[in-house]
Order: structure tokens, then C-alpha cells, then sequence
């Protein structure tokens, strides 16, 4: 019999309450339990960056972060991030540079965007492949990904 722990947090701005087993990881409850698919399971070990989340405005691994380390937490998943609609260019240019395949990696590279944009909005093309170095992507090869991002990057500072 496992003891469940009850959690409280703002998720995707929505303030929920749920129970939880102590070992259970975030991006398992929000998949699960919360039916937020956006985020996935690749590695299970915090290197692909498939399963990344923002937790109070900070990108981090879902798989390596318990549900009950979001306790009084902000998390912001993709879904949250598309529904503001703060982003959308950024969406659009990832169409626009077919910067999306099978899109098992999109999720994680698109937070991983919005931070680096967030954060460094004069970054140059090495900064951005750095930033997204810990995001796997097995069908892009980068290039397109790289030039989306820098493209979003460009436009914001010409309409800052």
C-alpha cells in the first residue's frame, strides 16, 4: 500500500490540487493524470530534453523532477505555452523552416526556445546551438531548428 501525497500547483495558470505517489514523476502526472501530452518520454534520464517543462519559469527535465517537488510550483507545459499565444511566432517559423518532423522533439526544443529567448534575446546562431544542445532530435538534423530559432530572434529585435 503506497501513502499518497497531496500537491497543490498552478498549472498552465489553472490552480489544481491532486494526489500523487511520492515516486511518481511530473511529466508521468502530467501525461497521466492530468492528460497533458504535449511533453514526452524518451530517455527516462534527463539527457533528450523530450519531457522538459517549464517549473517556475525555468525549463527543467519532467523525468527527473518528482510530482511532489512541484508542490506549490508554477508549471507551464506546451499546451499552456500555445494557449497563451505568446510564442506563436515562434510556432509559425517552426513550420515555416520545416523545423518539425516527427515532432516527438518539438515539444522540448520549443521551451527550450522560449527560455533562450526569454533570457538572451540578442543571441547569435552558436548561442542558440548551444542552448539547444541538451534537446535531442533524431530527423532535423538541427539546421532547420537552429534557423527558426533565429529567425524569431531577428524579427522580435527589428519590431522591439
Amino acid at each position: 500500500m503506497t501513502n499518497k501525497t497531496t500537491i497543490q500547483m498552478t498549472l498552465n495558470g489553472q490552480l489544481i490540487q491532486a494526489e500523487v505517489e511520492p515516486r511518481q514523476h511530473l511529466v508521468d502526472f502530467l501525461r497521466e493524470d492530468q492528460s497533458l501530452t504535449g511533453s514526452h518520454l524518451g530517455c527516462e534520464q534527463g539527457a533528450c530534453g523530450a519531457c522538459t517543462v517549464k517549473m517556475n519559469g525555468q525549463i527543467v527535465r519532467g523525468c527527473l523532477v518528482l510530482a511532489v517537488q512541484a508542490d506549490q510550483a508554477t508549471i507551464e507545459t506546451i499546451e499552456g505555452i500555445s494557449a497563451s499565444g505568446k510564442y506563436q511566432d515562434l510556432q509559425k517559423a517552426f513550420l515555416q523552416f520545416n523545423a518539425l518532423q516527427c515532432g516527438f522533439c518539438t515539444s522540448g526544443m520549443l521551451l527550450a526556445a522560449t527560455e533562450l529567448i526569454e533570457t538572451n534575446p540578442q543571441a547569435t546562431r552558436a548561442q542558440v546551438r548551444e542552448w539547444i544542445s541538451g534537446n535531442y532530435c533524431r530527423c532535423t538534423g538541427y539546421q532547420a531548428i537552429v534557423d527558426a530559432i533565429c529567425y524569431v530572434l531577428e524579427e522580435r529585435l527589428a519590431h522591439a
